[in-house]
C-alpha cells in the first residue's frame, strides 16, 4: 500500500469564512503562488462568481504559472429539476477556467428533504448529473459530501449511496466532511473505514471541522483509516472555531505517521508559511501553535532547559529545524544558574554558570519578576540585565529629566516631551511632539542622540502591549508595558514596570535604544 496522500488547501475559500479573515485579491494571488511554491497538490480559490472579489480573482488566477498545484474553483450541484448543461452555477464553475471543480452534495436525508425540499432520487441525480457533466467538458471533479458523518449516522444506506452516485459521474475523489464539527474520533474512523471498504482508498478524503477540537485528530484517523487526499486550511482557519490546521496535520503525518506528499521535502518551510499567512491576515501569530508557534520548543524550567540542551529529544518531540523553528530557553523566577547560561549564550554573551556573579544574577532576576517584570518577550532587556551583573555594561547616556505634557485643543490632542540627557559628558536638551505621548518621548530621545549616534535612525517601533498587573489598585495599579523594535534586520524587545503608565513606557524605550547601541 502507497504511503502518499495529496494535500488539498482550502484557506482561500473555507479560510475566509473565518470571523475577522479577509484577503484582497491580491492576497490570494500571493497565497496561491506560495502554497504552490511549498508543495500542496490542490489550492481552492473559492467561488467564482459569487462576490466581484472571487471573480477577479479566477480571472487574474487563470494567468497563474504553477509549478505543481491543480487550482479548484469550489460550487455545488445542479439545482433541482434543472438539467445540467442549463444549470447557471454550473457554467460560471466552468467559466472559471479551473481545471479543477469542487462541487457540493446534500448526503444527509434531513438535508435533502427540509432543506433542498425534493426527494431523496432526484438529490441523487443531481450529484451524478452535475460530475458526470462536469467531467465530460474535461474537468477533475471532487465531489465534497456535505454533513456526510451526521448522514450516514442517520441513514448509512443513503449517504453511501450519495458516494455511489458521485463516482458514476467519474469524481476522482469523495471527499468526506464533518461540516458541524461534531463527530468523535473513534466512530469518524470506523465511518471513514467503511466509505475505504466500498470505494477504495485512493478515491476518499477527508475535510474536518474543529467544532469538538479535534480537526487535527480527525484528520489524522481518516488517514489511518485509509484516506489518501487530506482537506485543511493555514493556521486552522475557518468558520465558526475553524478547520483541521494544516499547519499541525502536515508535521504529524510526515513526521509520525509515515506518510509522504510532494509538500514533504519543503516541511522545513512550514513554520515561515505559518507567518506568511498570519501576516497577510492582519492577526498576530499563535506562540502556542503546535510545531510553528514561537513557544511550541521552548523550555522555562530550569532542569528542562538543561536536559533539553545536553540531549535535545530527552524534551522535544521532534528535532524543531524539521519544521523550521528552534529551541528557546526562556528567561523566568524558575531558572537556574544553567538556564540563564544556556539564555545567555543565545543571546551572543559567554555566561559560566559557576561564576560568582550568577548568584546576584539570579537574585535581581526573582526580585525583578516578583515586581512584575517578565522576560520571555523581552530578550534585549534581559541581555542588558546580564551585561550589567558581568561587568560588560557600556554607558551611552544617562536621563536626566524628562517630561510629557498632554494638551487638547477642540478636537485635537496632542503630546509634547522634554528630554534632558547627559551624553559624553555633554547635556542635551530636546522638545517633541506627537499624537501619544509614547511617540513624543521616542521622538525627543531620538532627536537628542542622533547626532553623536546615527545608527538609531534605523529603528523602529513594531509593537507596544500595556498589562495591569495588579487591577484591585484601580488606576493607580502596577503596569507592564513590552515594547518591540526592528531595524531592518534584528528584532528585539524590552519591558519597563512602574506605577505609572508613561515611566513603565520610558523605561521599555529606553532600554531598546541602549540594546540598539550595544549592537554596535
Amino acid at each position: 500500500m502507497s504511503n502518499a496522500v495529496k494535500i488539498y488547501d482550502t484557506t482561500l475559500r473555507d479560510g475566509t469564512q473565518g470571523e475577522g479573515i479577509s484577503f484582497s485579491v491580491t492576497d490570494k494571488l500571493l497565497i496561491a503562488q506560495k502554497l504552490d511554491a511549498f508543495g500542496v497538490d490542490y489550492i481552492e480559490g473559492g467561488f467564482p462568481g459569487s462576490n466581484p472579489r472571487d471573480i477577479t480573482f479566477f480571472n487574474e488566477a487563470k494567468s497563474l504559472r504553477l509549478k505543481h498545484a491543480r487550482m479548484a474553483a469550489f460550487g455545488s450541484t445542479r439545482r433541482a429539476g434543472v438539467k445540467a448543461p442549463e444549470d447557471a452555477q454550473l457554467r460560471t464553475l466552468l467559466d472559471s477556467g479551473m481545471p479543477v471543480l469542487t462541487i457540493v452534495g446534500k448526503t444527509w436525508t434531513l438535508h435533502v428533504t427540509e432543506i433542498l425540499k425534493t426527494t431523496l432520487e432526484e438529490n441523487l441525480a443531481m450529484i451524478e448529473d452535475s460530475t458526470r457533466y462536469l467531467v465530460g467538458q474535461g474537468r477533475e471533479v471532487i465531489y465534497d459530501a456535505e454533513h456526510f458523518f451526521d448522514g450516514y449516522k442517520s441513514d448509512p444506506d443513503y449517504a453511501l449511496r450519495t458516494l455511489a452516485a458521485a463516482v458514476r459521474g467519474g469524481a476522482s475523489n469523495l471527499s468526506l466532511c464533518d461540516t458541524n464539527g461534531g463527530t468523535l474520533v473513534d466512530e469518524f474512523k470506523d465511518i471513514v473505514a467503511r466509505v475505504v471498504q466500498e470505494f477504495g482508498g485512493a478515491k476518499v478524503g477527508v475535510h474536518c471541522h474543529n467544532d469538538s477540537g479535534l480537526g487535527v485528530a480527525l484528520t489524522l484517523a481518516g488517514v489511518t483509516a485509509g484516506a489518501t487526499l487530506v482537506q485543511g486550511t493555514a493556521n486552522g482557519y475557518g468558520e465558526r472555531v475553524g478547520n483541521a490546521n494544516i499547519t499541525t496535520v502536515l508535521p504529524n503525518l510526515f513526521l509520525k505517521m509515515g506518510r509522504t506528499a510532494h509538500c514533504a521535502a519543503n516541511l522545513a518551510q512550514l513554520r515561515d508559511l505559518s507567518l506568511f499567512f498570519d501576516e497577510l491576515a492582519n492577526l498576530r501569530p499563535d506562540p502556542k501553535a503546535p510545531f510553528v508557534g514561537q513557544s511550541a520548543f521552548a523550555h522555562k524550567g530550569g532542569l528542562h532547559a538543561n536536559a533539553a540542551q545536553k540531549v535535545a529529544r530527552s524534551y522535544e518531540h521532534i528535532d524543531p529545524a524539521l519544521v523550521g523553528n528552534r529551541t528557546r530557553v526562556l528567561v523566568s523566577d524558575m531558572a537556574g544558574r544553567s538556564s540563564l547560561a544556556l539564555k545567555a549564550k543565545e543571546l551572543g554573551l559567554e555566561l559560566d554558570e559557576k561564576r560568582p556573579e550568577m548568584k546576584g544574577l539570579i537574585e535581581e532576576l526573582k526580585e525583578r519578576e516578583f515586581r512584575g517584570y517578565e522576560y520571555e518577550a523581552a530578550d534585549a532587556s534581559f541581555r542588558l540585565l546580564v551585561a550589567k551583573h558581568v561587568g560588560q555594561q557600556r554607558t551611552f547616556f544617562t536621563v536626566e529629566t524628562y517630561r510629557v505634557i498632554i494638551e487638547r485643543h477642540g478636537a485635537e490632542l496632542w503630546a509634547e516631551a522634554t528630554v534632558k540627557l547627559n551624553v559624553n559628558g555633554e547635556t542635551v536638551h530636546t522638545v517633541a511632539e506627537d499624537a501619544g505621548p509614547i511617540g513624543a518621548l521616542d521622538k525627543a530621545l531620538r532627536l537628542a542622540l542622533e547626532k553623536t549616534y546615527p545608527q538609531i535612525r534605523t529603528m523602529q517601533l513594531r509593537d507596544f502591549k500595556v498589562r495591569i498587573l495588579d487591577g484591585n489598585n484601580g488606576a493607580g495599579s502596577r503596569t507592564r508595558v513590552l515594547i518591540e523594535t526592528g531595524d531592518g534586520v534584528k528584532i528585539w524587545g524590552t519591558v519597563g514596570v512602574s506605577d505609572n503608565l508613561i515611566d513603565a513606557s520610558w523605561e521599555a524605550l529606553r532600554e531598546s535604544v541602549e540594546f540598539k547601541l550595544s549592537l554596535a
